[in-house]
């Protein structure tokens, strides 16, 4: 079988990969929809063209967006995702002891239920007793959340749906949902090919939290290989907690070297 899937990540940059097999594929209410079999990166989640998440690399992803900022906060018991209807970071949440609720904020039910279908991997901790899944829009949620520990922003790029979770005063809602040691983090894009986003989303997070910093990690589908994540915290940042569950990417020293930028991302966020 000769067929590829093409993701066009800019105007001038695609990545190609041969697909096996469709899965899955539906119009939803709010995108198209594909599940796709994969020779290189096995099944993965495609939201409007755009890769979301594979069975190969998905780890470096959901564990970067979670532990950094759990690890950082003293005593994580509530916490939040807004989108990431894959389940892959409430996953990773759950692995520590102490997280008492884990919500996911996921505007699209179709994409959870076609995870659950075709990436159980990543989606097994949903059904944990701990997993609270709300089908609505995060911004309109966000405004009435409060006394969160930690709040990740898992989403899809800036457009369509998930256009209002890169704007200020979605930041801003965050801190007023986050208890007084809240930590947050949202996916922030490439700084090669989005720097203009990594910019917009370190601003906003800036003007809405005394402390705001950026770090990195390497995913191999997604635009560049190198992606990174943008942290807000209402306290200043003390040494991490130490874990003791099993990871594949994440380690101690990663939670430290992460946050150590190439010059050129330094640069990028003067």
């Amino acid at each position: 079988m000769n067929t590829w899937f093409t993701e066009l990540q800019t105007r001038n940059v695609s990545l190609g990969l041969r697909i096996e097999d469709v899965l899955w594929h539906e119009k939803t209410p709010y995108q198209e929809l594909a599940v796709l079999q994969t020779e290189a990166y096995g099944r993965m989640l495609v939201l409007d063209g755009a890769i979301q998440t594979t069975i190969v690399d998905e780890f470096v992803y959901h564990e970067m967006i979670t532990h950094v900022p759990l690890l950082l906060h003293p005593n994580p018991k509530k916490v939040a995702v807004v989108g990431g209807g894959d389940g892959g970071a409430i996953r990773e949440i759950l692995k520590h002891p102490s997280v008492e609720e884990a919500h996911l904020i996921e505007i699209d039910e179709k994409v959870v239920e076609a995870s659950k279908r075709f990436l159980p991997e990543i989606s097994e901790a949903l059904d944990d007793e701990r997993a609270h899944v709300h089908f609505t829009d995060g911004i309109a949620w966000m405004k009435q959340a409060r006394d969160y520990d930690v709040i990740m922003v898992d989403s899809t790029d800036p457009v369509g749906p998930a256009e209002g979770l890169f704007v200020p005063e979605f930041y801003q809602s965050i801190y007023d949902a986050l208890g007084p040691d809240g930590i947050m983090v949202a996916q922030s894009e490439s700084p090669f090919l989005e720097p203009d986003i990594i910019q917009r989303v370190m601003a906003g997070v800036s003007k809405a939290f005394p402390v705001a910093r950026l770090y990195l990690a390497s995913i191999p589908t997604y635009p560049s290989g190198l992606w990174s994540f943008t942290l807000g915290s209402k306290k200043p940042l003390q040494a991490p907690r130490q874990a003791s569950f099993k990871t594949r990417y994440w380690t101690p020293e990663i939670q430290t070297s992460c946050f150590q930028l190439p010059r050129f991302v330094e640069d990028l966020i003067r």
